[in-house]
């Protein structure tokens, strides 16, 4: 696999997404427009994927509707602002990397391969905790922005479960990642990798 090639096509086709969703405020036909632009930019960076061939295709193809999802979702998010539409962004772009990651592992075998497709769940599952609790805690900073000392309580209660919540998601992919490894030893050692694991990620 020519892996600087397919940076650099990766870099002109997010280059390309980017350009192509960073209008501010919209009109109808402005959205429509660009819109129809990241469809024609998605439709290109997939017939240049043409040039590769095997898992480096399909690595390149993954990258690029990749890059259409996110920029599908920052659209949205410019036309209609909301802390939803923020939080769809950071979804779509835990899966795009972990689409790409995916396929990437496929170029490994054994249990070096299972490994690396556990890291990138964890990853993924990671940065969708982290978009999640940004979501709670701007709906808690609007219930804060509430006078009352009531309001204010709850938005302190709501920012601390959406951290705890994250933290919890992260552990327990991190557990599988750990858990994984284990699999490449046997008898004493897998178990002592095993048990070292739940002490440090287990529930």
């Amino acid at each position: 696999m020519n892996r600087f090639n397919i940076n650099a096509i990766a870099i002109a086709i997010g280059m390309a997404f980017s350009t192509v969703a960073m209008a501010q405020t919209m009109s109808k036909d402005e959205y429509k427009s660009a819109k129809d632009g990241i469809a024609a930019e998605y439709k290109s960076a997939k017939a240049a994927c043409d040039s590769f061939s095997g898992n480096a295709k399909d690595i390149c193809q993954a990258d690029a509707r990749g890059k259409e999802k996110v920029a599908k979702a920052e659209l949205e998010e410019k036309y209609k602002p909301s802390v939803n539409a923020r939080y769809k962004v950071g979804v779509a772009r835990a899966d795009a990397d972990y689409a790409v990651a995916r396929e990437k592992c496929d170029d490994l075998a054994g249990n070096v391969k299972d490994v690396c497709v556990k890291e990138a769940k964890a990853a993924a599952v990671a940065a969708k905790a982290d978009a999640k609790a940004q979501m709670k805690i701007a709906n808690a900073n609007e219930r804060a922005a509430d006078t009352s000392a009531g309001a204010r309580n709850k938005a302190r209660e709501m920012r601390a479960d959406a951290r705890k919540d994250a933290a919890s998601d992260k552990r327990g992919a991190d557990y599988a990642v750990a858990k994984e490894k284990c699999d490449a030893f046997a008898g004493d050692a897998k178990t002592a990798c095993l048990s070292e694991a739940k002490a440090r990620f287990g529930n």
